[in-house]
């Protein structure tokens, strides 16, 4: 008789990031192939779209990077693996991945690891906390550079042991990110609230305001792009939470006031509703000046049909095909961003249309959610029979 698979995730927080709506994703996705789905986190706006029927969430401080919280985690994690007959415990993230990696080896239960970021490590001893992530029985990769950064860097933990490194690409809902299903009246609704003219062309830039993400270099291209003669009307929107970082958002607004940029872009905190937001774009863009583990915006936008430009690094080399589904510029210059928007602004409607249809089959292909979750799922299910 086949073991029933019961997988806990352990995430931070279940907020609006790529790990977190992929851990969302695959905490439903388990039920409907027959497995028992939990998660164990601290908290996020995510949670409250939990189907309780079908996903049973345990609050835990999972966040805390403190030793005694952590040592708490495992003893917890370890009740629920015991209580719940869990068999598969998958981390995504460090200080989680600690709990649940003491917590497998007391319990004798499978441990998984995805690494979804490239991760700073500056001296030994933060790059003995990051190993965390490899010392499992499983490491997905989001895609084929966070393969190659763990091969490099963390490739004696895989010599040592007879672990599994294989890249999963994340998916998004191409099914929640398609512009047919968005309705009109939110458009409009949306434009109303914010005073978006659709009338000229609108430049989106999604992204929490954090310095690596670029919102420097965008703004640095839109004032080199209203320096231009012959540029059609347009308005440039950089859309994002400054999650407490309130120096660096006045550092942005103190440069569009020096540029004199105030009627051309606007900041927007947040959208619950990302399907809207790019509804009302013309033009996506992604300046991240540190590469993307996967890079989830260049891929919602083109399964939303629109023209996306990105940094020439990390996952967007992955999820784009350039000059088909969209464009690379060249990383940390504003000057290749700002032709690459003036080039995109110039295109009739027919190439524009084209760019979109090629996008969104480049996700329905690559990228949807289902064959993430699918692969995963087809993963766990090695373990178990393994074991």
């Amino acid at each position: 008789m086949k073991k029933k698979i019961k997988v806990l995730q352990v995430i931070p927080k279940l907020g609006y990031g790529g790990a977190e709506t992929g851990c969302y994703d695959l905490a439903h996705f388990l039920p409907e192939k027959g497995s028992k789905s939990y998660i164990a986190t601290s908290g996020g706006e995510l949670l409250k779209f939990i189907d309780k029927k079908k996903v049973k969430v345990f609050r835990l401080p999972v966040h805390s990077k403190n030793p005694i919280l952590i040592l708490l985690n495992t003893i917890l994690i370890s009740l629920i693996i015991i209580f719940y007959n869990i068999n598969i415990v998958h981390a995504r993230s460090r200080a989680p991945a600690w709990s649940c990696f003491f917590a497998t080896k007391i319990t004798f239960r499978k441990f998984v690891t995805t690494f979804h970021g490239t991760y700073n490590f500056s001296n030994k001893i933060k790059k003995f906390y990051n190993s965390i992530m490899v010392r499992s029985d499983l490491v997905i990769a989001g895609s084929n550079f966070i393969f190659s950064h763990v091969n490099e860097n963390y490739a004696k933990f895989f010599l040592e042991n007879k672990r599994k490194l294989l890249v999963i690409f994340r998916g998004i809902n191409t099914n929640y990110f398609n512009y047919q299903k968005v309705l009109p009246i939110k458009l409009e609704k949306f434009s109303l609230e914010h005073k978006i003219d659709r009338n000229k062309f609108i430049i989106l830039m999604p992204g929490r305001l954090t310095t690596w993400k670029g919102q420097k270099i965008f703004i640095e291209a839109i004032k080199l792009l209203n320096e231009k003669n012959d540029v059609p009307t347009f308005e440039a929107i950089i859309l994002g939470s400054d999650q407490g970082r309130n120096v660096y958002k006045k550092q942005l607004l103190g440069l569009v006031q020096q540029y004199r940029l105030g009627k051309l872009i606007k900041f927007i905190d947040k959208c619950e509703e990302m399907p809207i937001a790019y509804g009302v774009a013309n033009l996506v863009c992604s300046c991240s000046s540190e590469p993307e583990a996967f890079g989830r915006v260049s891929v919602e936008a083109q399964s939303m049909q629109i023209p996306i430009i990105a940094s020439d690094i990390g996952g967007s080399k992955e999820t784009i095909v350039n000059e088909k589904t969209g464009y690379l510029f060249k990383n940390k210059d504003p000057i290749s961003l700002a032709d690459s928007i003036l080039m995109i602004m110039q295109k009739d409607y027919n190439s524009l249309k084209s760019i979109g249809i090629e996008g969104r089959k480049n996700v329905l292909k690559k990228f949807d959610v289902d064959k993430m979750c699918l692969t995963t799922f087809t993963e766990y299910k090695k373990l178990i029979e393994l074991s």
